[in-house]
């Protein structure tokens, strides 16, 4: 017997999204366990290196040396 964990989740309908493929002609055992709700994960935040913060120096119009 091969056990493995697999988290899914749903959709707003409540169906399962990311089902995976299956042998044929096999039984499979599934446990469900309803978890709270998903909180919202936000990105990290991004910070330059701490070497080269603060030393750069804009000089003139950066947008202005774009093609059109």
């Amino acid at each position: 017997m091969n056990t493995g964990l697999l988290v899914l989740y749903t959709d707003n309908d409540g169906s399962l999204k990311g089902l995976p493929k299956f042998p044929p002609n096999k039984k499979v055992e599934v446990y469900f366990r309803i978890t709270g709700p998903i909180e919202a994960q936000r990105p990290p935040r991004r910070l330059p290196n701490p070497e080269i913060a603060g030393k750069i120096l804009i000089k003139g119009d950066v947008f202005d040396t774009c093609c059109r």
